[in-house]
């Protein structure tokens, strides 16, 4: 039986409209394990914000990597060994969610993890010659697509690597560019720099940019690869902003339940905005103003001024969202006090905050988390508590001293639109129905 079937919603003149899957719904094309526990959502969590403190702090990573050939085995591109250092990206982890993308002529549809933290799309390609992962479906063939193209060095998408990838590129001995994807955790993609077709539906693009990997090491679940929406000339947006327009919208769905990503048009007054920030750290990421929260409907008791003492990310791949240390001090505590005397139970690993019992049996008081320009996030108990283990559920909420990231238990559910054109992010509640 094949996974690839009936995905698509729909791909018209202004827009396209996939399916998105919670990492661990029983209904995604590539989900991870349902008794996944929740301490390893943690560390790789933990392991995606290191990785992006380091790349907002630009520092390099001292571990070599090569692309080696297969002793006697098909390759692409006669590659000889190579070497160069490499920087941290972010962790692609178990918090990213996942979708569908098809690739090549004719097109075979592929199960890729979505993320607003990197910009190469890549995914898993035959021959292989290193080493693949386990992925649901078989592996894209090169050959087998009659447009596909090998991107050469002296192409200017092969000088655009080190904007995206973080990391230089790399020659092979037949002319034929070199990427490599880096994450946290170890996690890497390593392999050609290719051309070919991509699609979504009844809708083609030529001509798209992307990797195409050859050593793929790391927990990516069993998606074939990559989708990268970051602010940068080989994402996924970028590239077919030309043809849809320079905007994407999601909705990121509980395990219950599909959501959706939407690259084009999308409904502006359904949504309330805040603006884009701009940032020397990294241009590629995307930058937000929190300005207050409030639980029960009063503030935080804090100065006005700690909100904007970190730069703050929005971002689709971390789970549990990093506060600057007086803002989640002062929400632990407020939240605390607000709920009733429900029964407190041990932290678990960098959650501190923590209830006997599950998110849906306790009464969970309102929070808020207004934005620069108005835009609020009026949360549900959903995105407040996290549920740990059966016993014990958690503020999905941690502090930090490095950077600050909206992450996606406090976007499940919400409609969330990324206008680069306009640089503004929006939010509508009920994204998702």
């Amino acid at each position: 039986m094949r996974w690839f079937v009936a995905v698509f919603q729909h791909v018209n003149g202004t827009g396209m409209h996939l399916t998105l899957h919670h990492p661990q719904s029983p209904c995604s094309p590539a989900p991870l394990p349902s008794d996944l526990p929740f301490s390893a959502v943690i560390v790789h969590d933990e392991a995606r914000i290191a990785r992006l403190a380091s790349r907002l702090a630009k520092t390099p990573s001292s571990r070599p990597t090569s692309l080696r050939k297969s002793t006697g085995g098909a390759h692409l591109g006669d590659s000889q060994a190579t070497s160069v250092p490499l920087a941290p990206g972010a962790s692609v982890g178990v918090g990213n969610y996942v979708t569908q993308l098809g690739l090549g002529t004719p097109a075979t549809s592929y199960a890729m993890v979505v993320d607003t933290g990197s910009s190469l799309t890549w995914l898993q390609c035959s021959p292989c010659v290193v080493s693949c992962h386990r992925q649901a479906g078989p592996l894209y063939n090169p050959r087998a697509s009659t447009t596909y193209a090998a991107v050469p060095c002296s192409a200017p998408q092969c000088g655009e690597l080190q904007a995206a990838t973080l990391n230089p590129s790399a020659c092979s001995a037949s002319g034929v560019c070199i990427y490599q994807a880096t994450y946290g955790d170890s996690s890497f993609s390593l392999g050609y720099l290719s051309r070919d077709t991509v699609s979504f539906g009844s809708g083609r693009f030529p001509g798209f940019y992307y990797g195409c990997g050859q050593d793929n090491e790391g927990l990516f679940g069993r998606s074939a690869g990559l989708i990268g929406l970051a602010r940068n000339k080989l994402s996924l947006l970028y590239q077919l902003a030309p043809s849809l327009g320079d905007s994407f919208s999601y909705c990121l769905p509980t395990s219950a339940s599909p959501g959706y990503l939407s690259i084009g048009s999308y409904t502006p007054a359904e949504y309330s905005y805040t603006p884009m920030v701009s940032s020397s750290l990294d241009a590629s990421l995307y930058f937000v103003s929190l300005a207050s929260m409030s639980v029960a409907g009063s503030p935080l008791a804090v100065s006005p001024s700690e909100y904007g003492s970190l730069a703050t990310i929005i971002d689709s791949g971390t789970v549990i969202t990093r506060l600057p240390t007086a803002v989640y001090t002062a929400l632990s505590k407020a939240l605390g006090a607000a709920m009733g005397g429900a029964p407190r139970a041990p932290a678990y690993s960098i959650l501190d905050t923590c209830f006997k019992g599950q998110v849906s049996k306790l009464r969970v008081p309102a929070v808020d988390m207004a934005f620069a320009g108005g835009a609020t996030l009026k949360l549900a108990p959903g995105n407040v508590l996290i549920d740990v283990d059966e016993s014990t559920t958690c503020l999905a909420f941690a502090a930090t001293d490095s950077t600050a990231i909206i992450g996606n238990t406090q976007q499940q559910t919400f409609s969330v639109v990324y206008d680069v054109a306009q640089s503004r992010i929006g939010f509508a509640a009920g994204g998702c129905s």
